[in-house]
């Protein structure tokens, strides 16, 4: 089993920034493609960003120029850097990870219990 944890969210005012961390742990798995989502009150739960494997990145249009995502496959540990933050970017943000564990059982999505951002206006 794979389990995450993040880390780094808190209270901010707008233009701020933060730094979340992902950290994976387990055994018997690899880890592919890994990425950030969040939930705001009343709203379905959005991509935010996503890496690959190969390094290959994705940023939700509302984001893109202001956060960035990068991982550190030694140490296991997916990144969110947040600048320039808005009321608009408050939220729960998930740590997700695409696992493979073995051929009997294949790849699957792991999922943080999520830490609070929130951005005061």
């Amino acid at each position: 089993q794979v389990q995450l944890v993040e880390s780094g969210g808190g209270l901010v005012q707008a233009g701020g920034s933060l730094r979340l961390s992902c950290l994976a742990s387990g055994s018997g798995f690899s880890i592919n493609a890994m990425g950030w989502y969040r939930q705001a009150p009343g709203k379905q739960r959005e991509l935010v960003a996503r890496i690959t494997g190969g390094g290959s990145t994705n940023y939700a249009d509302s984001v893109k120029g202001r956060f960035t995502i990068s991982r550190d496959n030694d140490k296991n540990t997916l990144y969110l850097q947040m600048n320039s933050l808005k009321f608009e970017d408050t939220a729960v943000y998930y740590c997700n990870a695409d696992a493979y564990l073995g051929w009997r059982i294949g790849s699957k999505d792991y999922w943080g219990q999520g830490t609070q951002v929130t951005v005061s206006s």
